[in-house]
């Protein structure tokens, strides 16, 4: 404002001059109001909590430099629906700037640790809230490419929401991102021209929503999926249905999930072996943990479709 009174006091010695003080003022201070209300950048880096690894890799992309990514569930070897929270989670929630869940059921150690570590500040995305699904409902929506762009854009919307004035980075982080699952968009179309309605079978229900986005017939029995899902025995009456689609040659690739393997699931896995069907695993989080959500994915569905090519060879 010093600069200002100076300039004000020149003009105002020439009567004739007055009305440019005035204007000059007036402009002076919309400037300033203007200012005012520019979005300005978030002090420091973002803390982002992951309930796992998959939604982790997606906010890492999508937040570059800006964001500093923690993801609590890691171990490939692990099933994050039987994850058990300690003092380090609860201190990473307490002081994040978002937290991102699975939710549907899949991670409620996570609404507990909200609950318990309460955050004026903190935004929290549901991702079955997001996609209007609840407990019960097949909680595996990262294997959904659908799904997987509009976790994307709700991401990049909660970051802008934080951090406004780094919007336009945000921007470009998300089209990056999406020019990254151009090859694994590209496979899916691939699989889906190449190989739809054949018959496949799955050992969980991990496998349901890429199995309708490559347009593959998922036969195995759903109260085997679910049950064996949900950490329970599977229905005598499904075991021996999923047996005998089996040995009647009608699943032709068996979809196994490796980290939640029974011994039920294993003797499937054995007998779809023992008759010459291919058996491809997959998994529940990111394997390795180091590799990116798309490279994880395209890897898995490459072996998903060298398996259907070997199937169609034998015929």
């Amino acid at each position: 404002m010093e600069v200002a009174q100076v300039v004000c006091a020149i003009l105002w010695r020439n009567p004739m001059r007055k009305f440019a003080v005035l204007l000059f003022t007036a402009a002076l201070i919309g400037a300033s109001a203007g200012c005012g209300n520019n979005p300005t950048a978030h002090a420091g880096s973002l803390n982002v909590v992951a309930g796992e690894n998959f939604w982790g890799s997606i906010a890492s992309q999508l937040g570059g430099s800006k964001v500093n990514v923690q993801t609590v569930v890691t171990d490939p070897n692990a099933d994050p629906h039987e994850y058990e929270s300690n003092t380090n989670d609860a201190r990473a929630f307490a002081e994040a700037d978002l937290v991102i869940l699975n939710g549907a059921g899949y991670d409620d150690w996570g609404k507990k640790l909200l609950d318990a570590n309460a955050s004026s500040h903190r935004q929290v995305l549901n991702v079955a809230d997001l996609l209007g699904k609840k407990a019960g409902d097949n909680p595996h929506f990262w294997y959904d490419p659908g799904s997987v762009v509009k976790v994307a854009d709700a991401i990049t919307a909660k970051y802008k929401s934080i951090d406004g004035g780094n919007a336009y980075f945000f921007d470009q982080k998300q089209t990056d991102f999406a020019t990254a699952l151009q090859p694994y968009n590209g496979r899916i179309a691939e699989i889906r021209q190449k190989f739809a309605g054949v018959k496949v079978g799955a050992t969980e229900s991990i496998f349901v929503y890429m199995a309708s986005a490559l347009n593959l017939n998922l036969i195995s029995p759903r109260e085997f999926m679910d049950a064996v899902a949900e950490g329970n025995d599977p229905p005598t009456s499904s075991v021996v249905e999923f047996q005998n689609q089996i040995t009647g040659k009608q699943v032709k690739v068996l979809i196994y999930n490796v980290q939640t393997a029974t011994a039920v699931t294993t003797n499937v896995r054995h007998l779809a072996q023992a008759n010459d069907i291919p058996v491809v695993g997959v998994s529940e989080t990111l394997q390795p943990e180091t590799v990116t959500f798309q490279d994880w994915q395209l890897a898995q569905l490459i072996a998903i479709e060298n398996a259907l090519n070997a199937d169609a060879l034998s015929r």
